[in-house]
C-alpha cells in the first residue's frame, strides 16, 4: 500500500441513528446490527483491492471503529458528526496533506460490493483533476464518488445527488465519468429495499444477518400478505 495512491473513504453514522428509514420494517435493535453487517461487508470488499492506497472510516461511534479497525481499516474521528459530507470533507482534508492522489467516498450501506466493482472505478479514474460517479439505482443519488485530488469536487451526497455531483464537476470544467454498477448501485434504505435484496440470496454479512434472525421469513411472510390483499 502506498499513502500516495487512492483510498476509499466510507462515512459511518451512529448507531444509535442507523437506518431510520428502515423503521417500518425493522427495530432499533435490528436496524443497528444491520448497520453492523452492512459496514463489515462493505470493508471486507475494499481491503481485498490491493490497488487502493487503504481504507477509511469516519465515525464517531466506537462499535463501528472497532469494526474498521479489525478489518485492517483506518479510522478519523468525526466528532462534529456534521452527516456523510462533512464526514467525507474531514478525511479529505487529513488525506491531502498526507499527499494522498485521490479517494473513492462509498457509503456504509452497499453490502453488495465486491472487490472488481471497486477495481473498475479504479480503472475509469482519469488523471487528475477528474470526478467519476457511480449513481444509486433507486433515488439517483451517489454511490460511489471517486475524485482526483480528493477535493476536486464537493461531496454532496444524498437523495439526487448524482445531478449535484455531475453540476459541481461540469462548473470545474471536468467531464465526470460515469459508472452504472449494480453491485455498487444497490443501496438499503427502504423496506422494499430490504425485500429486493433477499430475493437474490447471498453469502453477505448482512443476508446471514437478516435470515439468522428470523427477520427476512417475517419480510417475506408480509410481502406475501401485501401481495395477497392487492389481489383479493
Amino acid at each position: 500500500m502506498h499513502d500516495s495512491g487512492i483510498w476509499a473513504v466510507v462515512p459511518a453514522k451512529d448507531l444509535a441513528d442507523a437506518k431510520s428509514r428502515l423503521a417500518p420494517a425493522l427495530n432499533a435493535k435490528e436496524r443497528r446490527g444491520l448497520a453492523v453487517a452492512m459496514l463489515e461487508d462493505v470493508l471486507a470488499a475494499l481491503v481485498r483491492v490491493e490497488a487502493l492506497a487503504g481504507v477509511v472510516v469516519v465515525t464517531r461511534d466506537a462499535e463501528l471503529a472497532a469494526c474498521a479497525q479489525a478489518a485492517g481499516g483506518r479510522v478519523i474521528p468525526d466528532l462534529r458528526h456534521a452527516g456523510p459530507n462533512g464526514a467525507i470533507e474531514l478525511a479529505a482534508r487529513h488525506l491531502a496533506t498526507e499527499g494522498a492522489a485521490g479517494m473513492i467516498a462509498i457509503p456504509a450501506d452497499v453490502p453488495l460490493l465486491t472487490p472488481a466493482a471497486v477495481r473498475q472505478i479504479l480503472a475509469a479514474m482519469a488523471p487528475a483533476p477528474s470526478a467519476t460517479l457511480v449513481p444509486a439505482l433507486a433515488d439517483m443519488g451517489t454511490n460511489a464518488l471517486a475524485l482526483t485530488p480528493v477535493d476536486a469536487v464537493p461531496p454532496s451526497f444524498g437523495p439526487q445527488s448524482f445531478f449535484r455531483h455531475q453540476k459541481a464537476a461540469l462548473a470545474r470544467g471536468l467531464a465526470p465519468r460515469i459508472l452504472r454498477l449494480p453491485e455498487i448501485g444497490f443501496d438499503l434504505d427502504r423496506p422494499e429495499d430490504l425485500v429486493s435484496f433477499l430475493a437474490m440470496p447471498t453469502s453477505t454479512k448482512s443476508c446471514v444477518y437478516l435470515c439468522e434472525r428470523g427477520i427476512a421469513s417475517r419480510l417475506h411472510a408480509g410481502a406475501r400478505q401485501f401481495a395477497h390483499g392487492i389481489e383479493s
